[in-house]
């Protein structure tokens, strides 16, 4: 039905059989017989014939409003598949660290999946070596790490950078204090992150260039965990930057003390791919849309 449909919208937009015919690259007695194929099909008439001259009635108008909207319907429908078959139904698979999938991935994991929801993405956890590793043994097609690397055949890009900063709950005693010196953070009750993570070994040297010795109650690589315990706890922790937003601080109780010696705990964090050209359209445009994001050139 969807072709005698198209025939009859040209035909009423025509106002002739002369000028449709013409149009559809049909003769004029074959677009009759269409015509007349619809009418009996609908088992009514869509024209009043004043001479050469055609006129809707009520239902051919009726008619025409329908064919049209079914017209949308299938532009659409092409437009969902050609952009399913764009999307290749490929598997990106993205590689970063568990600490950079809480922080930095969630927006943009969100994001690319709303553009493309007919590509799936794969992501698989692992430290800064591990993902490199991975880049070059094609086992993930991007990488996002914490850090710059430099290898041959890998694209290394900049996206932000980040440091450390000192998280305590609201009412903590040291709240109150308008600037904190280090010597400070001697003693002071913190719930830190495991041994073997590179926020642990930031945090482990930044303490021994200044000869402090915090009283650790917990070790744990969450950053949620973290974040939920620091309350009850009464403690303290360094987290990074990029993963204090302002709602989760103020959802959770917390408040961030800024301390300059703690800049010294800045790092990248970075985009790596190997050659674009052996990645699939899906990984590109993952690729594209994360430095747009980031606004990087």
């Amino acid at each position: 039905m969807l072709e005698d449909l198209h025939v009859f919208t040209t035909v009423v937009e025509q106002s002739s059989l002369n000028k449709a015919s013409k149009l559809l690259n049909l003769s004029q007695p074959a677009l009759s017989r269409k015509v007349a194929k619809l009418e009996e099909e609908l088992g009514v008439s869509l024209f009043h014939r004043k001479g050469k001259r055609l006129e809707l009635t009520k239902i051919g108008q009726l008619t025409y409003t329908f064919a049209l909207e079914q017209q949308q319907h299938y532009i659409k429908f092409l437009q969902n598949i050609a952009q399913f078959r764009n999307d290749e139904q490929s598997t990106v698979t993205l590689g970063a660290s568990l600490t950079t999938l809480q922080t930095t991935l969630p927006s943009l994991v969100n994001t690319f999946m709303e553009k493309h929801p007919n590509a799936d993405l794969k992501l698989i956890t692992g430290k800064t070596h591990e993902i490199v590793s991975y880049l070059r043994d094609n086992k993930v097609d991007v990488g996002i790490v914490a850090s710059s690397i430099s290898e041959s055949g890998l694209h290394c890009i900049p996206l932000f950078h980040d440091h450390l900063e000192l998280v305590l709950p609201k009412h903590h005693v040291m709240t109150n204090s308008n600037h904190l010196e280090m010597d400070q953070l001697n003693g002071l009750p913190m719930i830190t992150f495991s041994k073997g993570t590179w926020y642990r070994k930031l945090i482990d040297d930044l303490f021994l260039q200044y000869g402090i010795m915090p009283d650790v109650r917990m070790e744990i690589d969450s950053f949620e965990a973290i974040i939920r315990l620091l309350p009850t706890s009464k403690a303290a922790a360094l987290l990074p930057k990029s993963y204090l937003r302002p709602q989760l601080l103020e959802d959770n109780g917390l408040t961030v003390i800024h301390m300059k010696e703690l800049e010294q705990t800045r790092r990248t964090t970075c985009l790596i791919y190997a050659d674009k050209a052996e990645l699939s359209r899906s990984a590109r445009k993952l690729i594209s849309e994360t430095m747009t994001a980031f606004q990087v050139e």
